[in-house]
């Protein structure tokens, strides 16, 4: 069966093509010939997720997988969240919104965080929702060159290193996107 991820990112795909049995074939948007920027205009992970995922479903009629990831910051109220990916403006630079984040919380003693990655799967016209979370705390300045986004500023729960710091191969054991694509893997292997 073939599943098209909501990505144009290949290295996305094949990291969960290795995961699924063979049954399964993982496509990105470049491979069926979608090059349009989907919206993500929604307030919340969940509705950008279901956004992105309809609007495969819809004009490709196929069998697809999108998925939305926030930092959610316990004294910001939550904040970046949805607008994680620019926080600090429209150009999407991950060392602005690391700086933002560092910037609104120096007088902060509370440094609670939290990684949420929000999985919709829509199989034969139903849809599927799968969720990964991991807790940990923003440290006080940047430490890592691994990663990507706010990487170098969160270390998860239990651990002394920031995702930054981790290999790709720590981090996926670990990880909040790790633990909803095992989920939605955990759906389909069942099925």
């Amino acid at each position: 069966m073939k599943l098209v991820f909501a990505t144009h990112n290949h290295n996305k795909a094949k990291e969960i093509q290795s995961l699924l049995k063979e049954c399964f074939e993982i496509l990105t948007l470049t491979e069926i010939d979608c090059h349009d920027e989907i919206p993500e205009t929604a307030e919340t992970l969940e509705e950008n997720s279901l956004l992105k995922a309809q609007f495969v479903s819809e004009n490709f009629k196929v069998n697809c997988f999108a998925d939305d990831t926030g930092l959610e910051i316990e004294a910001l109220n939550g904040r970046p969240g949805v607008y994680s990916a620019r926080y600090a403006g429209e150009e999407k630079s991950a060392e602005a919104n690391m700086n933002r984040v560092l910037s609104e919380l120096e007088n902060s003693t509370d440094r609670n965080a939290q990684f949420r990655t929000v999985i919709t799967l829509i199989l034969e016209g139903k849809t599927h929702i799968f969720e990964g979370i991991v807790k940990g705390e923003i440290i006080r300045e940047k430490r890592g060159t691994d990663g990507f986004g706010y990487d170098p500023i969160f270390v998860p729960e239990g651990q002394n290193k920031t995702f930054a710091e981790m290999t790709m191969a720590e981090k996926n054991l670990k990880s909040h996107r790790a633990i909803a694509f095992q989920k939605m893997i955990d759906f389909l292997s069942s099925n």
